[in-house]
């Protein structure tokens, strides 16, 4: 069809989006465009002294099947590398200065010393409470809140957003952060007896685990790039774009542009914002209102024997309302033991937060001690690390406030008034790396519905 489509943000949702247009429009041209020097935005591997990091995510779910049926037509499945079954089973919470697993079976649930008798009962007759009978947007906390209680919201619910958002689950909308979670009240009247209804229904039992690649996450966005029939353009920034009476100009810095028919957005809302501001001042100014956080990632290596705890789980995590120095601790080498040298372990903080940003412009010294001194009290460690790396996100995970489903779709409809235009990423509808490539797909069917549309009408 001769189209050319333009991607402005070469993370994992720009890369999987001109994967699947290339795939649906074989006779377009798709060019991406990416500021730094290198593809994959916040996912990233990097290999030092023996250990492998990651930057950013640590893996994916096996609970959407997107980034696996990705990984497939990339040819990469048999890569594919499962977490541990100790990581699988056990995680931990780390509450009023002690360890505590958390429940993974009915008896667990009942005898744990985690929660109070009242805090039991409240999970157990969720199934019975009486579901909202208005569909009006709600704080993860309230929501939480109102189907079991506050102590579940606090200890539990909190430290669940705090491993997936880092952010406030007061501030936080379940329906935008958490919409499986408000669908199952709504279609079931409850979140367990929806959950377990819906396993019925598909007969199917969700095995949850968390993969990877031996070669680390950066595997995924490094075989996209390679497998790209039109390569992406890298360390090229975007200033502004308008349109002219036949196509989109893309301007970068100095005297560099881009022409296309279509031009799709997939970096981060700030940079969006700063993008559109000439052409949609007030369409850039709703973008702009999407809040980011902030974090630190520190990650350490032990000698094994340095390391008193046995390490036996995927990690742990503390309530952001507790304003720890660590959000949480990952296990690394115990989730994929191949992430550290023999006889050595690798772990992984997460530091900053919603709550905590200051974090992320603290010295590398100062990171370093504030977690050494979580991790003495957490898991025994005295002994200083042999290895450290340190990746500091001031803008990493996108906080879907109270609002943000109203915002992004005023931000739809007025995207319209601009034909050839389209918005994606990970600051819209989720931000999990399964969000990304999932949304990646359904846009990419949009677009191609769009220029075939286009074509037939101009013959």
């Amino acid at each position: 069809m001769g189209q050319t489509i333009l991607i402005v943000g070469g993370g994992i949702s720009g890369l999987a989006l001109a994967f699947r247009l290339e795939q649906t429009l074989p006779d377009a041209t798709v060019q991406l465009l990416e500021k730094d020097t290198r593809v994959g935005g916040t996912i990233s591997t990097v290999e030092k002294d023996g250990f492998r990091v990651e930057l950013g995510p640590n893996g994916f779910l096996d609970n959407n099947p997107a980034t696996m049926s990705l990984c497939t037509d990339l040819g990469i499945q048999d890569q594919l590398l499962a977490a541990s079954e100790t990581a699988r089973k056990n995680r931990f919470l780390f509450l009023n200065q002690k360890m505590h697993r958390l429940p993974s079976s009915l008896f667990s649930f009942l005898t744990t010393n985690l929660l109070s008798w009242r805090a039991k009962l409240s999970i157990l007759t969720e199934r019975f409470r009486s579901p909202r009978p208005e569909l009006v947007d709600e704080s993860i906390e309230a929501f939480a809140k109102r189907r079991t209680n506050a102590e579940i919201a606090e200890k539990l619910v909190d430290a669940f957003v705090t491993g997936i958002h880092a952010g406030d689950p007061g501030l936080l909308s379940v329906r935008a952060a958490f919409p499986r979670l408000a669908n199952l009240e709504k279609e079931y009247g409850s979140v367990l007896g929806g959950m377990s209804k819906s396993r019925r229904k598909s007969k199917t039992k969700s095995s949850m685990r968390t993969w990877s690649f031996k070669e680390g996450l950066g595997k995924l966005p490094s075989t996209i790039r390679q497998q790209l029939r039109t390569p992406p353009i890298q360390g090229v920034k975007i200033r502004s774009l308008y349109r002219d009476d036949q196509q989109w100009i893309v301007r970068g810095e100095g005297r560099d542009e881009w022409r296309g028919d279509t031009v799709v957005l997939t970096c981060p809302a700030y940079e969006q914002a700063s993008i559109l501001a000439d052409l949609d001042e007030t369409l850039a100014e709703k973008i702009a209102d999407i809040a980011y956080n902030c974090i630190a990632v520190v990650a350490l290596g032990f000698h094994r024997e340095q390391v008193r705890h046995p390490l036996d789980g995927f990690g742990y995590l503390s309530p952001g309302r507790a304003k720890r120095d660590v959000l949480g601790v990952q296990w690394c080498s115990t989730i994929f033991p191949d992430r550290a040298p023999q006889g050595k372990v690798l772990i992984r903080a997460m530091c900053g937060g919603w709550h905590r940003p200051e974090m992320v412009h603290w010295s590398d010294q100062r990171l370093i001690e504030a977690v050494q001194n979580e991790l003495r009290l957490t898991l025994e460690i005295e002994s200083a690390p042999i290895f450290r790396f340190i990746k500091r996100w001031e803008r990493a995970i996108p906080q879907y406030h109270l609002g943000h489903l109203t915002r992004v779709a005023w931000i739809d409809e007025r995207r319209r008034q601009h034909p050839g235009l389209y918005l994606g990423g990970n600051c819209y509808r989720g931000v999990a790396l399964n969000d990304c490539t999932d949304q990646a797909g359904m846009l990419a069917s949009e677009i191609a519905q769009s220029v075939r549309l286009s074509a037939s009408a101009t013959l």
